[in-house]
């Protein structure tokens, strides 16, 4: 349990840290992907981004 905490930690770290070069690559930007400002902060849902990157990876997998 505590390693798949770990896990998720990183990777949410390391996809915030990578934000801004996914941004100019449209990742976040596509249509189903919400964004809203609330109590003066801007809140990123990627929903179809995460649908596009699931898929890059999984074929990744699948081809190697």
């Amino acid at each position: 349990m505590i390693r798949w905490l770990l896990a998720i930690f990183v990777a949410l770290v390391a996809l915030n840290g990578l934000a801004p070069f996914l941004r100019k690559l449209g990742i976040g930007r596509l249509p189903g992907d919400l964004e809203f400002r609330w109590f003066g902060r801007t809140w990123s849902i990627p929903l179809a981004s995460t649908v596009v990157l699931s898929l890059v990876v999984s074929l990744l997998v699948k081809w190697l």
